[in-house]
């Protein structure tokens, strides 16, 4: 249903109330190095642009050619569904933007502000993102975001909802910047507990079943002050050994996708994205009998999985069969069932080790893992009563810890649709400056909510 004006405002074409910037070649303005603004630094929504990183005019992009003014409005014409928009200041003033921007600069009759917020708006959104042409990069063109409505009060009436937009936007910010604040900190705690654990220093250690080297069944025991990878000091009643001395190894394969007949036939099939941290029960595809060449490559119930390859956080992340399965190449499995140490305790120690690179690498990337390096990565061995005592101290912190991360999430989630529902009450003519604003915002929050769960 199209949007409608509220009473009394007025209503013009976006391109018949803001101006277009000047384009020109950075060289032409006699300055060795500009500030220029591309498409990829934008995140998100950002209500104050004030930096950019300079580049050599001589070197400059192709696309660097718009010139910037402060109180503009920059609308990401590609993928604008991702909601590159950003409010410039006049730090940027005589500065460049990439021209996979649509720059906004206001007519008198329209503030600064209420422009970059109505852009943030549902009911300019969803006139917009229709628009978009294209599969990989889906985009809008300049003119098409031009095209589109908006519709103001005057100038006054604009300075008071965008103070009223600013408070409430403002509260809404710091929340959100708590609520991550303590995702943050469950991070690290998660981290501390399973270093603690693999340390020996969260439970007591139970001799009850031997020691640490009564589970080597002729594996080597390496002493860690002489190793090169990454090690510590454990308990006495511990050892060390390599997961290739202790467990079978394997990578898997992908059968070929062009003979029908080696799919859908039964047998699961894992592939690196279903290794999340996770007991895997049933798997997305499965596999023909005559896919799987032997034993070896059918894998038993605790059997742990390692994925080696994948994009983002997939790379290092681990889980455990619950269920008989193969598996792709992108993924190592390690037969602890086959032993009789834990699988459980296997899975943590992989956590630790991943939670550790995340914390010390950029961007959460993983080293590149392959059988023969997964082979050679040491891990202590603790006697079996104590691992026992340690699976069961971090089941009973992941179930605290998942209560707690959900919350967080969920109260994220009440953010975005409360941030959401603020701006379409706001552009509706709803926002009063009253106590029964909460009411109109609360209202519209439960009605997005209710939408974005009902889709697919």
């Amino acid at each position: 249903m199209t949007a409608r004006a509220p009473v009394g405002w007025s209503t013009a074409k976006l391109g018949d109330v803001t101006l277009k910037a000047l384009k020109c070649d950075p060289v032409s303005t006699g300055r060795r190095r500009v500030r220029y603004v591309d498409i990829g630094q934008l995140e998100g929504p950002t209500s104050d642009l004030s930096d950019a990183p300079a580049v050599d005019s001589q070197m400059a992009p192709s696309r660097c050619r718009q010139v910037l003014e402060g109180g503009d409005t920059l609308y990401s014409t590609v993928r604008p569904y991702l909601r590159k928009i950003a409010f410039v200041q006049q730090a940027l003033d005589g500065e460049f933007a990439s021209t996979g921007y649509c720059v906004l600069r206001p007519a008198r009759e329209i503030h600064p502000r209420f422009l970059y917020y109505f852009t943030l708006s549902k009911q300019f959104e969803d006139q917009v993102l229709p628009l978009q042409k294209g599969v990989s990069y889906p985009a809008v063109l300049d003119r098409e975001v031009r095209a589109q409505r908006i519709w103001y009060p005057g100038l006054r009436e604009q300075r008071r909802i965008v103070e009223l937009l600013e408070d409430h936007l403002g509260t809404l910010a710091r929340a959100e910047e708590h609520l991550f604040a303590v995702l943050q900190r469950l991070e690290v705690l998660e981290r501390s507990v399973h270093q603690l654990a693999l340390r020996g220093e969260l439970v007591p250690d139970d001799l009850s079943e031997g020691t640490g080297r009564d589970l080597l069944a002729g594996a080597a025991s390496l002493d860690p002050a002489t190793l090169e990878e990454r090690s510590w000091p454990t308990p006495s009643a511990w050892t060390w050994s390599r997961i290739g001395d202790l467990f079978t190894v394997s990578v898997g394969t992908t059968p070929s996708r062009g003979e029908g007949t080696l799919w859908n036939g039964g047998v699961p099939w894992v592939s690196s994205g279903e290794v999340a941290f996770n007991r895997i029960k049933t798997t997305r595809e499965t596999i023909a009998p005559a896919a799987v060449s032997g034993s070896k490559r059918l894998h038993p119930p605790g059997t742990v999985m390692l994925a080696m390859i994948g994009e983002g956080k997939t790379r290092g992340q681990t889980a455990i069969l619950d269920i008989e399965a193969a598996h792709n190449q992108n993924c190592a499995s390690i037969r602890v069932s086959e032993t009789r140490i834990l699988p459980e305790y296997v899975f943590a120690f992989f956590k630790e080790r991943y939670l550790e690179t995340r914390r010390g690498s950029s961007g959460g990337n993983q080293p590149a893992l392959n059988k023969g390096r997964i082979q050679g990565i040491p891990i202590p061995v603790p006697p079996l009563g104590t691992q026992r005592l340690i699976v069961e101290e971090l089941d009973r912190f992941a179930t605290s810890y998942s209560y707690l991360r959900n919350s967080c999430r969920t109260s994220l989630g009440r953010v975005h649709s409360l941030r959401k529902a603020l701006l379409t009450a706001a552009f509706e003519g709803k926002l009063a400056g009253r106590h029964t604003d909460n009411e109109a915002i609360e209202e519209r929050a439960e009605a997005l909510g209710a939408k974005e769960n009902s889709q697919p």
